[in-house]
């Protein structure tokens, strides 16, 4: 023990004191490190550390610093409930000098917490175990992120997959990840009268009006999650495989802000959906049964962005297809604001844009068509939209985030091919097919009639007359016409040729 310890109050000789580094895992259920903690029987120190410049220009937006706040609320409360004094909180440039400073002035003898996998999380992970190890605090991790750790998932040769089907498979294959832990009964976090907190402010007084808003459409907190998931299992779960793509409808289960800042075991919502699925299937019903099946590729693929970005760190910056990483991008400050005003003249874009705006949400779908047209119809760097979504969106996660548009940008080997361009009118009426969630959306469009909702352009003059719409004017015409777009892209078949060789060619995947 080192010099500094020994000077501390006798909480750390006469035992174990524990320190539980909260981090995405804002949650007392099936909290790993926190359960180990309390096992010890010894007395619990719950803390969180706010280091935002540590994440360089994925500095929190708006929207997710407001959930965070109100979680971090949620927890702090839940703590006390159960008998900690409260949960301590540190402002920081660095987050390892602000935990070491907590371990010395509690006297704490141990460090708890749970594994992330971005590789920021990674590097200052590392350097928390060598730091504190040295002054001879007992350091352990855990997994509370995922089903299972990206290392216990390899093909036949035991190397990393390279894309999706297989890995989830594999995942499908494994014995199930253990059931989810129950919450400590008690914790004693002993005095913490030398160890103080800090204040933090998550907001400034330009955001509150706007912030006061998202209050009443979301209510984050771990018990929140739960209520969320219940309410999702007990009813949209059953018809998710037919509703699952209907922009105007309430079908997703809203539950990745919770899953994002671990108000929600992962764990927990794959057992549950497991157990759905049984009992469907018991009753012979077929549908609910491949609801299920749809909802777990979900969760998979979440998994997937996390096993992603631990076996390839710069899955955030850079194709993971090489030939892609030259690719002559579009660099249009116009273009990128017209697609962020939602003023692109493409009626599902310009609606999907305008509620990102307005909620920090979209629908999965509507997220593949505006990255879609992001990408393909405008040529904008993928980095580009990938930022912005991290900036705008209330479940911003950097893992998926990056698969998505990865994904869409044709940077995977079972990505979307670049030169496929998705029609924004047909996606209109394969997902908003009665044009509701245009007309919330675009109130300017409201009175337009369903066959003209999604091509506004096509309409004739007496329709746009008798709707109040005048193209270019209240609602804008094409910022780009599809035709241009394609004939203009540097593609053809030697690319795509390149593109299936690539899939073919593992030195390509690096």
């Amino acid at each position: 023990m080192s010099a500094s310890q020994s000077s501390m109050s006798g909480a750390g000789e006469a035992g174990v004191r524990t320190v539980v580094w909260f981090r995405r895992d804002l949650r007392v259920e099936d909290n790993p490190a926190l359960a180990a903690a309390a096992r010890a029987a010894g007395e619990v120190v719950p803390a969180y550390v706010w280091a935002p410049e540590e994440d360089g220009p994925y500095f929190p937006g708006r929207v997710s610093r407001w959930w965070l706040s109100q979680s971090l609320k949620h927890l702090d409360a839940s703590l006390r409930r159960l008998g900690a004094t409260c949960l301590v909180t540190r402002r920081s440039a660095d987050a390892v000098v602000a935990l070491l400073d907590i371990v010395r002035s509690t006297g704490a003898t141990h460090l708890f917490f749970n594994h992330l996998y971005d590789p920021l999380s990674l590097v200052r992970d590392h350097r928390v175990k060598e730091l504190l190890t040295a002054e001879g605090i007992t350091v352990r991790s855990f997994n509370s992120d995922l089903l299972y750790e990206p290392w216990e998932v390899l093909d036949d040769d035991g190397c990393p997959f390279t894309m999706f089907a297989p890995f989830w498979n594999r995942c499908l294959c494994m014995p199930d990840p253990a059931a989810p832990l129950l919450p400590p009964k008690k914790i004693n976090s002993g005095d913490l009268s030398r160890c103080s907190s800090d204040e933090l402010i998550f907001e400034d007084e330009s955001e509150r009006g706007s912030n006061a808003l998202l209050a009443r459409a979301w209510s984050p907190g771990w018990q929140n999650a739960d209520k969320a998931l219940t309410a999702f299992l007990n009813g949209p779960l059953i018809d998710y495989s037919v509703n699952r793509k209907k922009a105007d409808s309430a079908s997703t289960s809203l539950l990745s802000p919770y899953l994002h800042f671990g108000e929600l075991s992962v764990r927990k919502v794959f057992h549950q959906v497991r157990m759905k699925q049984l009992m469907w299937s018991n009753e012979g019903n077929h549908a609910g049964e491949e609801s299920c099946t749809w909802f777990l590729r979900s969760i998979g693929l979440r998994e997937y962005s996390r096993y992603l970005t631990f076996n390839h760190p710069c899955s955030h910056e850079k194709p993971l297809l090489s030939h892609l990483r030259f690719f002559p991008w579009v660099v249009n400050e116009v273009y990128f604001k017209v697609w962020r005003q939602g003023r692109t003249g493409y009626p599902l874009v310009d609606a999907g844009m305008r509620e990102l705006w307005a909620t920090g949400w979209l629908h999965d779908r509507i997220r593949v068509v505006v990255s879609s047209f992001f990408v393909k119809v405008l040529q904008l760097p993928w980095r580009w939209g990938m930022k912005y979504f991290w900036d705008t969106l209330l479940d911003a996660d950097l893992e998926s985030d990056a698969l998505g548009w990865q994904y869409i940008s044709g940077s995977l080997p079972d990505g979307r091919e670049l030169d496929r361009i998705d029609n924004p009118q047909f996606e209109g009426y394969k997902f908003d097919p009665h044009g509701e969630y245009v007309r919330r959306w675009l109130p300017e469009l409201a009175r337009l009639p369903t066959e003209w909702i999604h091509h506004p352009w096509d309409a004739p003059d007496s329709v746009l007359q008798a709707a109040g719409v005048e193209l270019g004017s209240n609602y804008p015409r094409p910022i780009v016409e599809l035709d241009e777009a394609n004939s203009r892209r540097p593609l053809g078949l030697p690319w795509k040729m390149e593109w299936k060789k690539a899939l073919a060619t593992p030195r390509m995947w690096h």
